[in-house]
């Protein structure tokens, strides 16, 4: 693990960043700052205690999106790829590699755990033709007039009878 981290001022001082609590942006830096080479927090809760934050200042920076957080409880900083680039002769990858694959990264090299397809994915088998629409209409209106006829002959029998 690094013993320098960078932050990119076009995270730190964005409207979402500013409107944060002080110490919930305390936080984002004490994160910043202890995790591995990936971005990859796996003390959060630690973290938080040694620091005095509270649970509040972790789930502001989860709601905005900070900080994405897996079941194992392991956080990874969002925006990491632009605060931090490290040299390969100094880049130690993160243990963390079931967590990391769940990740997508982004155009602007932000981690994403919204999975968005590439294009190389297979179409689906099955296309609803309009007509076909058309006709599953017409033929529940059919259906319908035919149920009413049936019902009007049923209720001329009874009157007869």
């Amino acid at each position: 693990m690094a013993h320098k981290r960078v932050f990119s001022k076009t995270i730190i001082d964005t409207d979402a960043f500013q409107d944060m609590s002080q110490t919930a942006q305390l936080l984002y830096f004490y994160f910043n700052m202890n995790a591995d080479d990936d971005g990859f927090v796996s003390n959060p809760k630690r973290i938080m205690r040694g620091g005095g934050f509270n649970d509040n200042d972790l789930d502001v920076l989860l709601l905005k999106r900070f900080l994405l957080k897996f079941e194992s409880g392991v956080v990874v900083i969002k925006h990491w790829l632009i605060h931090n680039t490290i040299r390969k002769d100094r880049y130690c990858p993160t243990t963390y590699i079931k967590e990391k694959n769940i990740l997508q990264i982004s155009e602007n090299k932000a981690y994403t755990d919204n999975w968005q397809p590439n294009g190389n994915q297979l179409a689906t088998q099955y296309k609803i033709r309009e007509d076909k629409i058309i006709e599953d209409k017409i033929d529940i209106n059919k259906n319908l007039e035919i149920k009413k006829l049936k019902n009007q002959l049923k209720n001329k029998k009874l009157i007869r009878s």
